[in-house]
């Protein structure tokens, strides 16, 4: 997330109650999650892990929970809960705004499109031209939605992120002030749940088709022309690339690549990176010949061990 005009590294702190390392003039221009931080960006790390990815990413502003040696040309915010401070600076930058209609006044539909009754539609949400929004369907706050997108009953865009931090007196929640970009020719199925970016966009490009009750995490991008099928799992931060082909209740976890023209066949559980071009099943997937040479060999089995009496 871009803020609306650029802020000192001072002002930030002063917000936070923390303290700074870095001038006090040093420009911040937003705040973002480590896999998608610009330079003049604020990225936040809690934990010592994950020190040297977030201080060497392409953020310039890294919130910390412990002072460290600052590299050349960045900048620190020495915080106790950079957990905490990040919702408090999502809650300054991008508050929640309760709605007042049920299509707000501030949201633009193009030409031709036709919104069908008892929907929805945010705060700044954009809607381009020969859509067709069916009933009940729920178009979150700055939702974007390109031309000729059919949208049927009961989908929502633009939820929170599943995305959740665990203390003694239970889970605390990132705020989410991301959005959708759904892009032209997209079809997406009923009762289907997108949800929105962390702090930039979950993307479905132009041309792909999306059946009924699929899940998709936040900050995941998915490519042109892929088929996803119903009851398909997606978790955040995931890239699907163009023209794949996912099957029934397939469920992939987050913050892998699936590759071009891959095909998961139904069922599988995907846990790490798949190469494109090549068909999958399984749990865990994994491409038909290896899958297939186990499964042989799983009922070689009783056979080996009738020879060992």
């Amino acid at each position: 997330m871009k803020f609306s005009k650029p802020h000192t590294l001072e002002a930030i702190a002063n917000l936070l109650n923390c303290t700074f390392i870095g001038d006090n003039n040093f420009p911040v221009l937003g705040m973002n999650e480590i896999h998608v931080v610009e330079p003049g960006d604020i990225v936040f790390v809690d934990h010592p892990k994950y020190y040297d990815k977030a201080l060497n990413s392409a953020a310039t502003i890294v919130l910390i929970n412990k002072e460290v040696a600052c590299p050349e040309g960045k900048a620190l915010l020495i915080s106790d809960d950079p957990f905490r401070d990040f919702n408090k600076l999502t809650n300054h930058f991008k508050p929640f705004v309760a709605a007042n209609s049920q299509i707000s006044t501030s949201a633009k539909i193009g030409d031709h499109t036709v919104v069908q009754p008892n929907t929805f539609i945010g705060h700044n949400v954009v809607i381009g031209k020969h859509c067709t929004i069916h009933a009940n369907v729920s178009i979150y706050d700055d939702t974007i939605i390109g031309d000729h997108v059919t949208i049927h009953s009961g989908t929502v865009l633009g939820a929170n992120a599943f995305y959740y931090k665990k203390r003694p007196e239970g889970y605390d929640r990132l705020k989410s002030c991301g959005h959708i970009v759904i892009e032209n020719h997209v079809d997406i199925g009923a009762n289907c749940t997108i949800d929105r970016g962390v702090t930039a966009a979950t993307t479905i490009k132009k041309g792909t088709k999306i059946d009924n009750q699929v899940q998709i995490g936040h900050d995941t991008v998915i490519g042109e022309k892929c088929l996803i099928a119903s009851h398909v799992g997606i978790a955040g931060c995931t890239v699907v690339e163009n023209e794949v082909v996912i099957w029934g209740q397939v469920g992939i976890t987050s913050g892998v690549t699936i590759g071009e023209k891959a095909v998961i066949s139904a069922k599988a559980g995907v846990s790490k990176s798949l190469e494109g071009g090549k068909s999958y099943f399984g749990i865990p997937a994994d491409d038909f010949r290896t899958k297939y040479k186990e499964i042989a060999s799983i009922r070689r089995i009783p056979e080996i061990l009738e020879k060992l009496k």
